[in-house]
């Protein structure tokens, strides 16, 4: 299969962490390790934010004037091709169980459904058991890696949007032209970005809008890779006020 665009673009991304961790400053102690990339990131984010300004939620804008079946039928479609890379993760997990489910989902949406246009299989009480090779690998105890803010793309970790690639190679995927991805990246981003709409007034009320989003966004990994039932972090250590 041909590679897809946002493969190469997270291959020079890759690139440039590579280089830019060779040059890095030592670490600060009171940085957080999780976002060794910060300075960077953080230029990527002013990226993004007058990207989203400029482009990204006036386009939303024109996109909400699509009615609204037909957008949600838009995104089932889309969503339907990613049941298979929810069955492989499922079994790969240990979960038999919710990987037959989405087995009855695929088979359910992509006849009966016209190809995930609609989703007769929630009606059937088939509801989605998404999970993805990064949150296999993050159950498994595979380090998530660095924090990074990727542009357009927005937060992820290694391990997360970095396996998409993989993830993009079952099928149906491996039956569809990659010309498709910037039409169904375009279709749930403008989605996702209608979504946000109700967040805006939080993060612009937040001290650092930054920092928000990133935190936000650990919780949310977390909520996912452990199906909402995180465990518990371990607590902050204070050794080093012990002689106070």
């Amino acid at each position: 299969m041909q590679k897809t665009w946002y493969a190469k673009l997270f291959g020079a991304l890759m690139s440039v962490l590579v280089l830019a961790g060779c040059s890095s400053t030592p670490d600060d102690p009171y940085a957080d390790k999780r976002d060794p990339f910060e300075d960077m990131n953080r230029v990527v984010w002013d990226f993004n934010q007058d990207v989203d300004e400029a482009v990204i939620k006036p386009t939303a804008e024109v996109y909400e004037n699509i009615p609204a079946p037909v957008r949600h039928s838009l995104y089932r479609a889309f969503e339907n091709l990613q049941e298979p890379w929810s069955f492989v993760n499922n079994i790969l997990q240990g979960k038999p169980k919710d990987a037959g489910v989405t087995v009855g989902r695929f088979f359910f949406n992509s006849t009966i459904g016209l190809l995930g246009l609609l989703d007769p299989a929630t009606e059937m009480g088939l509801t989605k058991r998404e999970e993805s090779l990064g949150e296999t690998l993050a159950l498994w105890g595979v380090p998530d890696g660095p924090y990074l803010m990727l542009p357009l793309l927005g937060p992820t970790v290694l391990i997360d949007r970095g396996t998409d690639w993989v993830d993009g190679n079952y099928f149906p995927y491996t039956e569809v032209d990659s010309d498709w991805d910037i039409p169904r990246y375009t279709v749930k981003g403008l989605e996702l970005r209608l979504r946000l709409r109700e967040q805006e007034q939080v993060l612009e009320n937040a001290l650092d809008p930054y920092t928000f989003v990133k935190e936000a966004y650990f919780q949310n990994w977390r909520y996912n890779v452990y199906d909402g039932n995180p465990p518990q972090e371990p607590a902050e250590d204070f050794e080093d006020f012990e002689d106070f």
